[in-house]
């Protein structure tokens, strides 16, 4: 007899109890769910930001192109089990992920630039039109609300933020040289002066 049975999330088709039986099955699914935990810890572990969204509505095609385009921008984009996630999340030390996860849910991880990531992110969901509705994300160990997220989005890039940082910080320096250097050149103008009516 042919079973078809839906186990914890996963879809175990057509297997035969003649050939292995329930129990060989119910193994195969410890093992699967074991490997999702595992890549889930990695990406958590990795990671410099983890976005969480849902993902309903969205057809299989869309999904396609997303996560095509956000891989090219060095991001992943899983949908995953919430159990699956709530193991992961306490192996790594980051309860508050848990607070993000609930219903059908899907997780885009950022690797290097955080805002880079969270940009290319929102860029992707507005250029394909998608309805996906961002629930909030995880920076480090702070929760982000949705509109934190945007905000994030919209700071410049790494590099102009430097920039900007170092020209913040030169200007002082440059107002203090001004200031000292002023009664020096003042002293070398008197001095030179006298010494041209001293030669005369």
């Amino acid at each position: 007899m042919t079973l078809c049975r839906l186990a914890q999330g996963f879809l175990l088709s057509d297997f035969s109890p003649d050939v292995g039986g329930i129990g060989e099955n119910a193994n195969m699914l410890k093992e699967e769910k074991a490997r999702v935990v595992k890549n889930l810890v990695e990406d958590l572990s990795r990671s410099s930001i983890v976005i969480a969204t849902n993902y309903q509505g969205l057809p299989a095609k869309q999904m396609a192109e997303l996560r095509s385009s956000l891989a090219r921008a060095g991001i992943s984009y899983h949908v995953v089990k919430n159990t699956l996630v709530y193991r992961a999340a306490e192996q790594v030390g980051k309860p508050q992920l848990k607070g993000l996860v609930e219903g059908p849910i899907a997780l885009a991880f950022g690797y290097d630039d955080t805002v880079a990531a969270v940009k290319a992110f929102n860029q992707f969901i507005k250029s394909m039109s998608l309805n996906l509705q961002i629930r909030g994300g995880l920076l480090g160990d702070r929760v982000l609300q949705p509109e934190e997220l945007v905000s994030l989005a919209s700071l410049p890039p790494k590099e102009v933020l430097i920039a900007k940082l170092l020209g913040q910080l030169q200007a002082p320096l440059s107002s203090l040289h001004n200031a000292l250097s002023f009664p020096l050149r003042g002293l070398v103008t008197v001095l030179q002066s006298r010494v041209q009516a001293i030669s005369k």
